[in-house]
């Protein structure tokens, strides 16, 4: 019998696919509220799961991609001390040494044809084809995110992608789930003033994102943020610039990073990495394994280890760009996880819909396969064409341990990283959320016309909004500034609520956008 819709259990409480009523729909389950995640998270494995299958073949996010072959050169150090003390990963030891990179930039939430201008994070993912297979660093132009627990990835795509029922997308659907999730004002902040749209690829940041911890020959481990620095220099568009772009050009991004590479002008880009001690800092008024953070520069220094040059553009668009597959999951002796619940998520996620969109055998692809020789117990599946194997394997021998020809287990390289892993499994959120003290001082460190142009462009979509949904973001903007939140205020009062907003701003630098087409340096840039 069908069961499906019955009237007769009509209700608007939250269940599984199973039916299951979902209690708590904000926390994985975690060692202790900070982690890490355990594999028995039924609920998240598998909301995320079928999320990760909900478009095919087509990209879930980072749908609109272009991409380039080029190389990573690594200092040798880390600042003024030797890379050797903080990891053991090879790639980084040798001054001078080079690894052959594939990037993949991208926007998040827009299908694969959409303009290059609109509003929304960049993808900014890099493949290291090491020596001792691949790693990949996953990130996006700016360095926070909008949640802090993968649970909530699902329902926040959704709210951001279109409607189910108009197939439009709508700012009401944006900030009713923003306003509802407070943890997200700082990234609104950023995705909402000029930062929001970068200018072209090759002049835009990248960062992991995540907290991640390097690993030493002695089993010691630290925490770890990454980021790029263009060498090109920084620049973002107004709204204005964006729309003007994109009345004729909407693959504006793609054709910068090709015709520049055509001519040899090689984009370029500076690794840094900021380093923590691995344990909880209470001193801190964050949780540094919060993705809705930054870490204060001033505390915790950018410190340099190495270059990235583009060089060469795909021969293929398909087989190079689109069928490039990444996953925060994918890191090499040295490297290693934190209990960032995100990135946690993230790492089943990110494999789990390549072996959906791509295929099982999607790291047999040569975008994919590592340059360094494969040999696994795995066979069969979509679309194999070769079986990983050495020439001492007996290829009658499909498991291990064995003795008769088997493959046999790699020596550990360094003493393994054991923590101590401590605490009840609970689903809570992080103690210290502080959702919206660094918003404030984001708010407090762009420039005027920055200013100026993020409540231009929050008012002009949130003046579409439920009022409600209006009282929640004014209330998320004052608790960050004062002065951010009276703007704001002010400029919905001014609005035609339902319509876009024109009221004047006053942006005191003129016109122009002081950032046009120059190298804005470190310490300059809001970050």
């Amino acid at each position: 019998m069908n069961h499906v819709n019955d009237p007769s259990e009509d209700s608007n409480v939250l269940t599984n696919r199973q039916g299951h009523p979902v209690t708590n729909n904000q926390n994985i389950r975690t060692v202790g509220n900070r982690g890490p995640a355990t594999l028995e998270n039924y609920d998240f494995i598998e909301k995320i799961s079928h999320f990760d299958r909900e478009r095919i073949p087509e990209r879930v996010v980072h749908a609109r991609g272009a991409g380039a072959h080029g190389y990573f050169e690594a200092y040798g150090s880390v600042g003024s001390e030797p890379v050797s003390k903080y990891t053991r990963a090879k790639l980084f030891q040798e001054k001078g040494k080079q690894t052959p990179v594939f990037v993949r930039f991208s926007s998040v939430i827009h299908g694969g044809h959409s303009p290059e201008t609109l509003r929304d994070p960049r993808g900014f993912a890099v493949k290291f084809y090491t020596e001792d297979g691949n790693w990949d660093l996953v990130g996006n132009n700016l360095k926070i995110f909008f949640i802090r627990d993968a649970i909530k990835f699902p329902d926040m795509i959704h709210a951001f992608k279109p409607d189910p029922v108009t197939n439009i997308q709508d700012a009401e659907r944006f900030f009713d789930f923003c306003a509802s999730s407070p943890e997200s004002f700082h990234m609104v902040t950023f995705v909402y003033s000029p930062w929001g749209i970068p200018a072209n690829y090759r002049m835009m940041q990248g960062s992991g994102v995540n907290t991640y911890k390097w690993v030493n020959n002695e089993g010691e481990a630290v925490l770890v943020k990454y980021h790029w620095e263009p060498k090109q220099g920084i620049r973002n568009l107004t709204q204005k610039e964006a729309s003007e772009i994109q009345a004729s050009n909407f693959n504006h991004g793609t054709q910068d990073l090709y015709q520049a590479i055509e001519r040899n002008d090689y984009p370029e880009w500076e690794l840094l990495v900021q380093i923590m001690s691995d344990d909880a800092h209470p001193e801190l008024d964050f949780d540094p394994l919060d993705d809705t953070k930054l870490w204060p520069e001033e505390q915790f220094p950018w410190l340099p280890v190495g270059k990235m040059i583009l060089n060469k553009n795909p021969v293929n668009y398909f087989a190079e760009v689109e069928q490039a597959a990444f996953g925060t999951g994918v890191l090499v002796d040295g490297l290693d996880f934190s209990d960032d619940k995100m990135l946690q998520g993230r790492t089943f996620s990110y494999s789990d819909t390549q072996r959906h969109r791509v295929g099982a055998n999607y790291l047999q692809l040569p975008i994919n396969a590592p340059k360094k020789r494969v040999a696994t117990n795995q066979s069969a599946g979509q679309m194999e064409y070769y079986v990983d194997r050495s020439p001492s394997h007996n290829p009658h021998i499909n498991y291990e341990p064995s003795l008769l020809g088997g493959l046999v287990e790699a020596e550990q390289a360094g003493k393994e990283y054991t923590p101590l892993i401590e605490g009840r499994l609970v689903r809570e959120s992080i103690d210290r959320s502080n959702n919206t003290k660094q918003a404030g001082e984001t708010y407090r460190q762009f420039k005027d016309w920055e200013r100026d142009e993020l409540i231009l462009n929050l008012v002009g979509d949130l003046s579409r909004c439920d009022g409600r949904i209006q009282e929640r973001m004014i209330a998320l903007a004052s608790e960050a500034d004062e002065q951010y939140g009276r703007r704001l205020r002010e400029g919905l009062e001014a609005a035609p609520q339902g319509g876009s907003s024109q009221i004047p701003l006053g942006n005191k630098d003129g016109d122009q956008a002081p950032d046009k087409a120059v190298k804005i340096s470190h310490e300059a840039d809001p970050y």
